[in-house]
């Protein structure tokens, strides 16, 4: 246990972090360069192309150190997008200490302060590197000042480095030996093992990424789920080194994986304890919580006969991401589709993106909404996160709404814009607080439906990308909410309703109103497009009608003539609008979620 050093890489996006994981793979030796390529930890091609990483991959490289010895060196790679925090903390549970990446020329950003407190939590010892040193406006002096007064660690202590033109790899390796500590543990007392992780192998089922605290488990071991007491018999177990290498055993302090036939990857969850069924360890380790979805929207294939292949590509998508929730759902505009739950809108992007290329499939998705909380005047209590299901508001008491807790970094010239931004979304300004003579964290306090809405898309606009957020749920507080309706020609569309506050119902239903009216080809009579709560309208648009000049052949003449063509002409048209449908195009319910109202 002396020679094992378990550690993480912790910054905010695009700061270098699995670059870093790159250049340390290579430096042990770990790989060959004929088979060495870019991001090798980052799997998936959306990883690869967004540049972030989704799911997080450990693994355990071979360093001699100075000193002559070669230590076993367990980098547990994580996210690094809000939406996976609790992922992040997991992971870091599983270390003894981390790398904390800071750019050169970005300085300290939200979710590096996140991040930091997520570990010091965790009371991991943090080795600071200040990355990109490279780069033609790297400020080292500057992000040092940040790292003191910032972050409060010794600046001094900090290593430069430049992950992309391998400068200060050699340091970095050093220090993980030198600086972090051991782990400790007692392979002699019973199994406790930390899951922190896990995915889907196609031919062996769940693999499961545990890190070992007491104890030591190997092949034949009947091990025990402490979460829901589930057993299972462990046929494999091993190290990551790119590849899964298989073990005799594993024991204390160290880091790996194993296999035991669990069929789905849901069974294993992040957080939970494992031990062995025989000769059970007396507690479990803190912290355990299910992960629960804060986002929710509905999934439709564009065509009707998609529906199967959906149904598939889900159940699929779901071996591989425990996180993701769904169940059917079905609507009159749309048909037969899913509702499913999401970590966060980064986490639904990645969803449909998925489905979408390794699925091949043509999907529509409706408004994304959050879950809230009715207190009925009966007494009952009832969580609505689908519009569909929003009772009648005479039967509702209170209404009550996920709120966050959001802290932003920005440039202090931006302050005025950010400040007009949140007060839009009904926010309150909690604090705000100079980090150095022009950067700043503003701290509000929102509604997370007006945040999954297009705040953050917003907010990078007016920062011209220097803005920085990070956010967590704190509780749920009373809001006056709404259910807006779109109806067109009179006829309500389920799929394109909404909940939202009363203050910005007026416009959501314009917004909704104008993009309808683009997309919806014109029909040879009016079509009504309005925006509705309850009985009132408050929003109104209208697609006008194609005219046949029926009046073309009358040539001189009474005008009694005329009047008598146009009316029989109105009639038709009356009678027309009556037994006329709109045919609404799938870019319409599209055009409805994209947020820019110019």
């Amino acid at each position: 246990m002396k020679h094992i050093r378990n550690f993480s890489i912790i910054a905010h996006i695009d700061h270098g972090k699995s670059t870093l994981s790159d250049r340390l793979i290579q430096a042990t030796g770990m790989i060959s360069d004929r088979d060495f390529k870019d991001q090798l930890l980052d799997t998936m091609d959306i990883e690869r192309e967004r540049g972030i990483t989704i799911k997080s991959n450990t693994v355990c490289l071979p360093y001699k150190a100075a000193d002559g010895i070669t230590y076993s060196l367990n980098l547990i790679d994580t996210p690094g997008h809000v939406d996976f925090t609790y992922e992040v903390s997991r992971a870091l549970k599983s270390c003894e200490g981390a790398l904390l990446l800071v750019d050169a020329s970005q300085g300290v950003e939200a979710q590096t302060l996140a991040n930091l407190y997520l570990a010091m939590e965790h009371e991991l010892e943090i080795i600071p590197v200040i990355n990109k040193i490279d780069l033609p406006s790297a400020n080292i002096e500057w992000v040092k000042d940040q790292i003191s007064k910032d972050l409060g660690l010794d600046p001094e202590t900090a290593i430069l480095a430049s992950a992309k033109m391998a400068i200060g790899i050699d340091k970095i390796l050093e220090a993980i030996v030198t600086r972090l500590p051991s782990p400790k543990g007692n392979p002699e007392d019973p199994l406790r093992a930390l899951i922190f992780d896990s995915h889907y192998d196609a031919y062996r089922g769940t693999v499961v990424h545990i890190r070992i605290f007491d104890g030591e488990v190997k092949p034949g071991d009947t091990i025990k789920f402490m979460s829901n007491n589930a057993t299972y018999k462990v046929e494999e177990v091993g190290l990551f080194q790119i590849v899964r290498v298989p073990q005799k055993k594993l024991t204390a302090g160290q880091v790996g994986y194993f296999i035991a036939g669990i069929k789905t990857v849901s069974d294993t969850r992040c957080g939970d304890t494992i031990t062995l069924k025989n000769r059970p360890c007396d507690k479990a380790h803190a912290g355990f919580k299910e992960s629960k979805p804060v986002v929710f929207s509905s999934i439709y294939p564009v065509a009707s006969d998609g529906y199967e292949e959906l149904a598939v590509g889900l159940e699929k998508l779901k071996l591989n991401d425990a996180s993701l929730i769904y169940e059917k759902d079905s609507s009159a505009a749309l048909g037969f589709g899913f509702r499913c739950g999401f970590l966060g809108l980064l986490h639904l992007e990645v969803v449909q993106e998925r489905l979408e290329r390794e699925f091949d499939l043509s999907l529509i998705m409706t408004a994304p909404s959050v879950q809230y909380r009715l207190i009925m005047k009966d007494g009952m209590e009832m969580v609505v996160d689908n519009p569909a299901l929003y009772p009648d508001p005479m039967k509702i008491e209170t209404a009550l709404e996920p709120f966050i807790r959001a802290a932003i970094i920005i440039p202090d010239r931006y302050m005025g814009g950010v400040m007009k931004l949140c007060l839009d979304r009904r926010g309150i300004n909690k604090t705000y607080q100079y980090l150095s003579s022009n950067r700043m964290e503003m701290i509000f306090e929102l509604p997370l439906a007006e945040v999954i809405y297009d705040f953050y898309d917003k907010l990078k606009s007016i920062t011209q990308g220097y803005g920085s957020f990070d956010y967590d749920i704190i509780d749920s507080r009373p809001g006056d909410l709404a259910k807006l309706d779109i109806l067109i020609n009179g006829d309500r569309v389920d799929a394109l309703s909404q909940l939202v506050h009363k203050d910005r119902a007026v416009e959501r239903a314009r917004h909704a109103c104008e993009k309808l009216k683009e997309e919806i080809p014109r029909q040879m009579f009016k079509i009504a497009i309005q925006g509705a709560i309850g009985g009132n309208v408050i929003s109104r648009e209208t697609v006008s009608a194609f005219r046949k000049d029926v009046t073309a052949k009358c040539y001189g003449g009474d005008i009694s003539r005329k009047r008598k063509l146009l009316e029989k002409q109105k009639a038709g048209k009356k009678r027309m609008k009556m037994v006329g449908q709109v045919m609404i195009p799938q870019s319409a319910f599209l055009a409805v979620l994209k947020t820019d109202s110019d």
